[in-house]
């Protein structure tokens, strides 16, 4: 920005009418063109947002203008439904109609005034009514003391298996067809419903307690004449409250005044975004005059008419009436609650919105019942075993009602005995087997499960590998329910800031004057203390250490240096804030974005200190020497300039332009390009294979006469009326020009440990990650190159090119969705089509970054791959902002750092680091899914082995419903007998060690494609079961028929003996035989379970028991009689040898025969020869090249404008240090400074990077496409990866910005290629710049570059660059097959 007098404040837009405003400073969501709505439909109504952009506005917070589109113009914003990639109709309809509601001014807001607040009223059904402003207090919690119990229960009675039990305790309680005692079932379900209750009642208090901390946070209220420290949860609409340095905004509010100049306000919004830079935001310019006392806020009675609450959270529209005048709002003017103040004294608010009525309590989503695949499948098994046990028992009773009528006949003399019809009897017979049977499902089942999940949590918590130290924070289970869930996730929905980056940027290396200066090795030259305590204003947190660089600087002869350093300290829009007394050389500084700071610490600690600025001067200590430096102009980032120049008049006189920017718009800009230059693309080039974000720095000296010329068209420029930013550009553009490269800079944004290792062991996995993130594309990509999510030598493919990508996947038989529905709902199936076509193309990529996405679009994104895939998906993040995605995916994953524990607190598992997910999953998930598959597996399968025999004993006591064992035997069998090995299993069971399923992550997939339980499995484990059944039963009844004598045991008591042990001893060896983790306790539980048989079994058979009670303890001696016969024993030992040695054998056998025919195919097959045609398509080679400036394309505008118009520097007539000091005192507390400012700006056009092209090689041919209405699609073909006959289907990757939910903007008209000619040096950079108007590239078109021709077909190759895409397109990816790199 300049400093031309036509820039005024920015509190001269008042007006008499409320106008829809911009997002202010600060903004860091999705201010683009379709922030407009929260759907997919964007700008509607046929308008179009005309955003403030540089030199077109009084300041950066200035409001929009909105006009209605003209007719040829409103198409480019409308909403189409046709295209191929729109997501549709899962939020679209819901979020229009929000956006309809809420459109109007229907909310009214009087300050300091509750009676008149209170007064309006909404309508909830009939004639109930309740107040229409919400109260402060945040509840999240799902129960209260009273709601508890109905509510629990009612979510309990869910599961189909709990109303199964219930109908079997109504049935035993009836004595007539009871067969079993009614406290042998209701007692089980008691105990199941009060641990499953004590669990949700345990992690309940959890949630009251965080809400009661929330609540009762303390805040100073406007009560009458004075503020008075109430909590959180008194507030109301309509109040003022004083917030001072480092408080938290409890509500979203309307700044009214600040402490600083122009009512200036510094938040953090690390707790709602993560984000860690500083932003701004301004109250009005009349209460920044006005209320400049406490006397005066409280009479104020400004109304306030604004949207109803909504969850857009960087939109705002409103005005404030006060005075029969009214000024209009935007979000510029906003607090939003979560919000931290930073930088700040004291500021005061009115209270917009409260309560569940705030904008990050719209985005938090609602809580969801998460149950598990396993939980689902079981509630299915449960119904068709008790439809399969209503058959039996149907049977069972048919039988009986004729062998009743057989019994008659022949004996009729008996009819006594059966006073009652047969009709009658069989239906009491079918209930007494119906309960008999009942134990097929056993209740045992359900409740070792919830002591199955609840032991496998606390190895989650007691995993010391996944302990974060630095932090303190161990990995926690908060939820106890979804473990298994762990070992089947296919999707991963993660953050970036903060959950993959540490949201810390440090200085890493630079390039001065052609020579790369890095950091030293600690192993030789690293120096053991601080090598920066020669200046009094270093810090001591500069990582970066270069002898050599420090002596060249400290000598001070090398000009070169010299003013590199000298550009780092001038060249920014950092602000200094004031010092602490206790060190007033320690300077604080508050800068636009943590790169800018990062540079300006750098310089600092080298001895070039940014001291203070005002309005037109910049005061530097440089190596102890202090120098102003009068500012003549300031023209700053923005997303077309990729670049930032400062034009200084030194203390000597002469002028200087400092410039720093993207390598692409600063070696077109240069004077001469030498050795020296080339030798700065190579540093570039190598820094850009680091993942670094680079910088190109540049001067030149401006003679005196040519400043002149140049500052009168400046000021012309400044003061146009119409296209004065395009005017300003061109007068930036003419100054920089003729520079004189100095290096380069490379920041390292840094990821938190372990992340690239952990997304590459994901991947092997089969797990598909995807990054949704409010930040920028070029930001985005950058962090998914350095974290290796995406990797070199991949493919582009923009909006229009999807098309054909669709037409690709049809090719390779890939269709990416169904043919719509031929129905009435036309429009519905539309929709419908376009989320499946989204969802089918997006998960064939291999990775899927969407960014400048919402809190609500995350969890629509996450809803939409749940509806259409039916995977288990998980969402990992730590800012408030992921808590709606956390809330919508199976698994949500919060990370306790820096950014606060909302995610924390709405999160089922709690981690300290994102490397720590890998053993989350393919350690703790993958051991859960195994260990509790296998206890379900074989929970059925020795279930049916025992039970299944009262079936066939029914077929011959006359199906009576005579139980065949002891009733200690059912008792006792699932509590003593069965009961500790399973546990065991399910507790303990390992396949692989920990470390071996971190080498192979490929054993994963078993439980992406539940292989270890479903419905096959359970018909086997059924099979089995039977099998087991039908051997113990007949062998022991085929050998007992016709014998006598002692050793018989043809008599009830000691065949139920010999079919019990037959059917333990036989599930015990299955269960040795399935056990693959044997330890001394594995022993042990097996040991003691036969032990507790054994010990039972005599004390229920025992004379002394039989004496007591006869019919209690009918069974005397009856095992002791049948263990004391070897051939009885031989028995046993025949029916378990049956059961064990043909399962040994076939689990045996048929692996190896499966393995050998494996191998026997592979060598048969051989190599393919099948041959691929496809049309030849675009080329595109993405080099690291492409990834160089980073930082500059993701940076946008600074403080530049404040500090222009000396908005930031100055004190006005505001609140001033008096009202402050009637408030309660400040905190002692120093604001944390993580500087960055965030204020997006409207894109219109979209640019490409420089390819970078190694010293040596020439290029290939290339050819520059037309551009055509219809799609493009590029593929790499490298002659060097592809075979000419056996080309590779590609693998892509999809990159997104924005609006995932609704259309995609129309692709800008692609300008010509320019590229070097090939007789010029090969390392110069070729660049493609994508403009609306082609005119506007060739204005800045350099003389290194010519015009490429055009090629009159779409099937020749073309080359690209890396691209960087409107918000709104659609960036596709390939890359080759991992069998054809290098």
């Amino acid at each position: 920005m300049g400093t031309g007098p036509a820039q005024t404040p920015r509190s001269t837009r008042a007006g008499p009418e409320p106008s829809p405003a911009p997002p202010g400073p600060g903004d860091t969501g999705d201010s683009d063109v379709t922030q407009e709505g929260s759907g997919p439909a964007g700008i509607r109504g046929g308008e179009t947002v005309i955003r403030a952009g540089m030199g077109d506005s009084p300041g950066r917070g200035a409001p929009e203008r909105r006009h209605k589109a003209q007719p040829g113009r409103a198409r480019k914003y409308e909403w189409r439904p046709e295209g191929p990639t729109s997501m549709g109709s899962l939020g679209q309809r819901e979020d229009l109609q929000d956006e309809d509601r809420n459109s109007a001014f229907t909310w009214k807001v009087q300050a300091n005034n509750r009676a008149y607040n209170g007064q309006f009223k909404e309508k909830v059904i009939l004639c109930w009514q309740r107040k229409k402003y919400k109260t402060n207090v945040i509840r999240t919690a799902k129960y209260n003391f009273f709601s508890f119990l109905p509510l629990n229960l009612y979510e309990q009675f869910h599961r189909v298996s709990n109303l199964f039990f219930l109908l079997i305790i109504i049935l035993q309680s009836i004595p007539d067809i009871s067969t079993l005692p009614w406290c042998s079932l209701s007692t089980p379900m008691v105990c199941l419903l009060f641990i499953r209750a004590t669990r949700d009642l345990l992690d309940d208090m959890g949630r009251h307690k965080s809400d009661r901390a929330i609540n009762n946070r303390p805040c100073q209220i406007l009560m009458g004449k004075s503020f008075k420290e109430k909590k959180w949860q008194d507030l109301c609409v309509g109040d003022v409250v004083c917030l001072r340095k480092d408080n938290i905004v409890p509500a979203d509010m309307l700044l009214l005044a600040s402490t600083e100049p122009s009512s200036l306000c510094y938040v953090e919004t690390v707790d709602i975004d993560g984000e860690t830079n500083l932003k701004f935001r301004q109250a009005l310019m009349v209460t920044h005059k006005e209320l400049a006392t406490i006397k005066k806020m409280a009479s104020f009675q400004g109304t306030v008419t604004c949207e109803a609450p909504n969850s857009r959270m960087h939109h705002f529209v409103g005005c404030l009436e006060w005075n029969d005048k009214k000024y209009s709002l935007d979000i510029g003017n906003l607090l939003l609650r979560g919000c931290r103040i930073r930088n700040t004294d004291t500021c005061y608010g009115l209270v917009i919105y409260a309560g569940f009525d705030t904008k990050i309590m719209k985005n938090c989503g609602k809580i969801h019942l998460k149950r598990t695949k396993l939980d689902l499948l079981m509630n299915k098994l449960v119904v068709v075993i008790f439809i399969s046990v209503v058959l039996v028992c149907l049977v069972l009773a048919f039988g009986f009602g004729f062998s009743v009528k057989e019994f008659k006949d022949h004996h009729y003399y008996l009819s006594g005995v059966h006073g009652s019809s047969v009709a009658a009897e069989s239906f009491f017979v079918f209930w007494s087997f119906l309960i008999l049977l009942s134990v097929t499902i056993p209740m045992s089942m359900f409740i070792l499960s919830e002591f199955i999940y609840l032991g496998n949590s606390v190895f989650i918590d007691w995993d010391l590998q996944m302990y974060y130290k630095p932090q303190d924070v161990p990995a926690k289970a908060r939820s106890t329910s979804l473990n298994d869930h762990l070992g089947q996730v296919e999707y991963i929905f993660s953050d970036k800031t903060g959950t993959l980056t540490q949201n810390i940027l440090t200085f890493n290396k630079c390039c001065i004057n052609g020579r790369v200066y890095g950091p030293d090795s600690e192993a030789t030259t690293r120096p053991k203390e601080n090598p920066y305590l020669w200046n009094k204003f270093s810090d001591g947190k500069l990582l970066f250490h270069n002898a050599a660089l420090l002596h060249l600087v400290r000598t001070n002869g090398d000009e070169a240096v010299r003013e590199f350093w000298r550009l780092l300290a001038i060249c920014h829009t950092v602000m200094v804030r004031e010092s602490p007394r206790e060190r007033p050389d320690q300077l604080l500084y508050q800068a636009a974005s943590p790169d800018e700071g990062a540079l300006v610490t750098a310089a600092r600690n080298f001895g070039y200190v940014f001291l203070s600025r005002t309005q037109d001067t910049i005061t530097i200590m440089e190596l102890g020497e202090e120098r102003v430096y009068q500012v003549l102009a300031i023209m700053d980032f923005n997303s077309m300039r990729k670049r930032m120049s400062v034009l200084v008049r030194k203390p000597e006189g002469t002028i200087c332009l400092y410039t720093k920017g993207a390598d692409t718009v600063i070696f077109e800009r240069l004077h001469r390009k030498g050795a020296m230059e080339f030798a700065t693309e190579e540093a570039l080039a190598a820094f850009a294979q680091e993942t670094l974000r680079t910088l190109c720095l540049a001067y030149r000296e401006v003679a005196e006469d040519i400043y002149e010329d140049w500052q009168q068209r400046h000021q012309e420029a400044s003061l146009l009326l119409q296209n004065r930013a395009q005017a300003l550009q061109q007068v930036y553009n003419e100054m920089e020009q003729n520079l004189r490269l100095l290096g380069a800079t490379a920041i390292e944004d840094r990821l938190q440990d372990g992340v690239p290792e952990t997304i590459k062991c994901l991947k092997k996995s089969n797990i598909k990650i995807w990054v949704l993130t409010g930040d920028k594309q070029e930001t985005a990509v950058n962090i998914g190159f350095a974290c290796e999510l995406l990797s070199e030598n991949m493919l582009i493919l923009e909006e229009k090119e999807i098309r054909r990508l669709s037409l690709l996947c049809r090719r390779f038989g890939l269709p990416l969705a169904a043919p719509p529905a031929q129905d009435s709902r036309a429009r519905r199936s539309s929709e419908v089509l376009q989320e499946r076509a989204f969802v089918d193309l997006a998960s064939k990529c291999q990775a899927v970054i969407c960014c400048r996405v919402t809190p609500k679009q995350k969890a629509l994104i996450v809803a939409l791959v749940k509806k259409y895939h039916q995977v288990v998906t998980l969402a990992i993040g730590d800012g408030a902002n992921d808590i709606n995605m956390i809330k919508t995916a199976d698994v949500g994953v919060g990370l306790a750092g820096q950014e606060g524990m909302q995610a924390v607190q709405n999160s089922d598992f709690v981690l300290g680091q994102f490397c720590f997910l890998q053993r989350l999953l393919l350690v703790h998930g993958r051991w859960s899914y195994v260990r509790i598959c296998k206890f379900l597996r074989y929970f059925f399968y020795k279930s049916m082995a025992s039970m299944m025999v009262q079936v066939w004993f029914a077929c011959y006591n006359g199906f009576t419903g005579q139980p065949l064992y002891e009733g200690w035997f059912l008792a006792l069998f699932n509590l003593l007998y069965s009961t500790l090995p399973v546990l065991y299993i399910g507790l303990f069971e390992q396949d692989v060690s920990a470390e071996q399923s971190l080498e192979k992550p490929e054993l994963y997939v078993v439980g992406q494609k539940d292989e270890l339980f479903n419905y096959w499995v359970f018909v086997q484990a059924i099979a089995h079961g039977v099998t087991t059944s039908l051997v113990n039963f007949f062998m022991t009844l085929w050998i007992s028929r016709d014998t006598a004598g002692p050793a018989s045991f043809s008599d009830h008591q000691s065949f139920a003996v010999v079919v019990a042990l037959s059917c333990l001893l036989s599930i015990t060896m299955e269960v040795i035989l399935i056990i693959k983790y044997w330890t001394a306790l594995c022993v042990a539980t097996i040991l003691l379970s036969l032990g507790f048989y054994a010990i039972m079994t005599t004390t229920t058979q025992s004379f002394w028991l039989f004496r007591v009670s006869p019919k209690t303890f009918p069974f005397l001696y009856a095992d002791l009689s049948v263990v004391s016969s070897p051939s009885i024993l031989l028995v046993v030992l025949l029916s378990v040898s049956i059961n064990t040695f043909p399962v040994l054998a076939l689990r045996v056998i048929f692996p190896a025969l499966k393995e050998l025919r494996a191998k026997e195919e592979k060598v048969e097959e051989g190599p393919s020869e099948e041959i691929f045609t496809m049309e030849p398509l675009p080329h595109v080679h993405r080099e690291s090249r492409a990834r160089r400036s980073s930082y500059a394309f993701s940076h946008h505008e600074g403080y530049a404008n404040l500090i222009t118009q000396g908005t930031i520097l100055r004190r006005g007539p505001g609140v001033s240090s008096d009202i402050a000091s009637e408030s309660l005192d400040p905190s002692d507390e120093e604001a944390a400074s993580s500087p960055k400012e965030s204020h997006w700006h409207l894109r219109k056009m979209s640019f490409l990077g420089k390819k970078h092209q190694p010293q040596g090689q020439v290029s290939s041919q290339e050819v520059q496409l037309p551009p055509t209405p219809s799609s493009s699609f590029s593929v790499d073909r490298q002659s060097s990866l592809h075979s000419e006959n056996q080309p590779a289907l590609p693998k892509y990757v999809l990159t997104s910005s924005n609006r995932l939910s609704g259309s995609f903007q129309e692709q800008l008209p692609r300008a010509q290629e320019r590229s070097l000619s090939p007789k010029q040096r090969p390392p110069s950079p070729e660049k493609l710049l994508l403009t609306k108007e082609r005119s506007h590239s060739l204005r800045e078109k350099s003389p290194l570059h010519r015009e490429s021709q055009l090629s009159s077909s779409e099937s020749q190759p073309q080359p690209l660059g890396s691209q960087s895409l409107l918000s709104g397109q659609l960036t596709l990816e390939s890359q080759p097959d991992s069998s054809e790199e290098k």
